[in-house]
């Protein structure tokens, strides 16, 4: 099936396995949060027992170093696609307040990014993730 949008999990290559799947983690919600028609409907086995929903379209992950991810960031907002993000920082905070108090305090141009999430329209997300590889 092809999709109108494409979602985009950018994330920096250099971090450990656990802080990967964490960034992922939370970039993902991001997305369910500001796109509820791309979740899907709940989930049931045959043995009747429900399940959550999901988001109903692929994500693709491309992995990044930390001058690709502020390309990725500048293309986006150019482009007036709004990402989610995940800081450097964001990783020593214990809740959400705190987390958008750590990127409230830095400018665009200095914020220590880990992670970006977005969704557009595919011909846009082609041109912000261009020359990005799939994350290994």
């Amino acid at each position: 099936m092809l999709f109108d949008t494409k979602i985009a999990l950018i994330i920096r290559d250099d971090l450990a396995s656990w802080q990967k799947m964490n960034v992922a983690a939370f970039l993902a919600s991001g997305i369910a949060a500001s796109y509820p028609q791309s979740i899907g409907e709940p989930y049931e086995d045959a043995s009747g027992n429900g399940y959550l929903r999901l988001i109903g379209q692929p994500i693709l992950i491309y992995g990044a170093d930390r001058a690709a991810l502020t390309r990725a960031l500048d293309r986006a907002l150019t482009r007036g696609v709004q990402p989610a993000l995940y800081t450097e920082e964001m990783f020593s905070t214990t809740h959400d307040a705190a987390n958008r108090d750590a990127v409230r305090g830095v400018e665009r141009e200095n914020l220590n990014l880990v992670g970006l999430a977005i969704r557009a329209e595919r011909k846009v997300i082609d041109k912000i993730v261009d020359k990005l590889k799939f994350h290994q």
